[in-house]
Formats: C-alpha cells, sequence, structure tokens
C-alpha cells in the first residue's frame, strides 16, 4: 500500500480513485480544510464513543440555505460508504500518531476551501471560513450594473474592513434602481442585537456619502439564525 511521505494514507476522493485505477489521474489532491490537533484530538475523542468509531470519519456540510450566513452540520458516518461525489481526506496530527477521514459533500469543497476547524476549551469546535456565502436571488434587484460596480468596491474597500474589527461584514444582493440598497450581514454581526442599526445608520451612512445615488440600505438578513457567531 502506498503512503503520502508523513505516513498517511492518500488523500484522494473517490473521483480520483477511480481516475487512478483506469490511468486518468489527476495528481495529488489539493487540501480542502485544515484540522488543527486540538480539534482532531476533541474529535476522536468523540468518535471513541461512538460503535464502531474506527470505521467512522467526520461528516462537514454547510446546511445554510443560498444568502444566508453559514451553518455547518457536522456528524460521524462511515467513511467507506462515502457518495461518489464526497470529498474524502485524511488528517493526520502533526506528531503523525492519530488520524481521522474528514468527509465533504462535492457542492460544498468550494465554500469550504481553506477553512480551519480548530477547537478550544471555551467556544468548543470553531469553524473559522475564509469564504463568503453568495448573496440571496431576489427578484427585480438590479445586479452586475454600474452602481452595482461602485457599491461592491465601497462594500470591498471600506465596509467590511470596517465591520472586521467586530467579525462582522456585509453581503451585497442588489438595488432597487430608486436608490435603495439591499445587503445581508455575516459573522459577528450576524444575529447581534446590534446588527441592524449597524447595517442602517454605520453602512448606510458610508455608502450614501461617497455614492449619491444610494439613499438607503435595507438588511435582508434572518437574525434568528445567528445564534452561534463563532461559526463564521
Amino acid at each position: 500500500m502506498f503512503t503520502d511521505p508523513d505516513g498517511s494514507l492518500p488523500i484522494v476522493s473517490p473521483l480520483e480513485a477511480l481516475a487512478s485505477q483506469s490511468g486518468h489521474a489527476t495528481g495529488a489532491s489539493r487540501p480542502i480544510i485544515t484540522v488543527t490537533d486540538g480539534a482532531l484530538a476533541k474529535i476522536l475523542e468523540l468518535r471513541d464513543e461512538e460503535a464502531d468509531g474506527e470505521q467512522l470519519g467526520l461528516r462537514l456540510a454547510i446546511a445554510s440555505g443560498p444568502g444566508e450566513d453559514f451553518r455547518y452540520d457536522l456528524s460521524f458516518d462511515e467513511f467507506l460508504k462515502a457518495d461518489f461525489t464526497d470529498e474524502v481526506r485524511t488528517h493526520t496530527s502533526t506528531d503523525g500518531q492519530t488520524t481521522i477521514k474528514v468527509i465533504i459533500p462535492g457542492g460544498d469543497v468550494e465554500r469550504l476551501q481553506d477553512a480551519t476547524l480548530d477547537y478550544g476549551d471555551a467556544q468548543g469546535l470553531v469553524i473559522r471560513n475564509p469564504n463568503r456565502p453568495a448573496p440571496p436571488s431576489v427578484e427585480g434587484l438590479v445586479q452586475g450594473d454600474e452602481l452595482s460596480a461602485e457599491i461592491e468596491a465601497m462594500v470591498a474597500n471600506e465596509v467590511n474592513p470596517a465591520l472586521a474589527a467586530h467579525g462582522g461584514f456585509v453581503t451585497y444582493v442588489g438595488h432597487d434602481g430608486q436608490g435603495t440598497v439591499y445587503m445581508t450581514m455575516g459573522g459577528g454581526c450576524h444575529g447581534c442585537s446590534m446588527s441592524k442599526m449597524t447595517m442602517l445608520d454605520g453602512v448606510q451612512t458610508m455608502l450614501s456619502e461617497a455614492i449619491p445615488s444610494v439613499q438607503r440600505v435595507r438588511d435582508l438578513t434572518d437574525h434568528s439564525t445567528g445564534e452561534n457567531p463563532y461559526y463564521s
């Protein structure tokens, strides 16, 4: 059996394993997420409480719908029964002594790319995801025009850097062509009682002062789903 240089099993998906067997291998799989040693130890501790724990991997999926801030579903699943489109990776501790299989649905790979799964005594398992949810599709709103480009540039260069100090960000959804801009909020602002005030007062002021066509900002965020700001 071939192993990687660190002694772990090759990190290949079912699709790549089939390609390798058929002589059409595409090369080494790119890592999707990082699992810290602390998270790995906690996951293994929880897995060992399950029957047939050695056959179980950690399934990590995005549970939120389109336009919502990311929420995650973590569960144990038999890695040998992973779906054909799932991506399966073997994560090894830095000392090479322990491993865990992580299963990610194919449709969630892009949105989890370069995320980190960590653990701390205070907050438990934490997912730090550098990616952002796609904005919701709202019928009747304008996107992709010159005004939208101005707004998106302002959000990227001014608004979100200001909100980053609070662990939050906004996502531009569109405008109605009559001066009203629609956005959603995520990260530390999502689920916060002050988030709507932050949106209307802070973000609206920044946008309207820089872009005269913007008169109002409306929040489309479902703040009832923001109970755990650590999943950001």
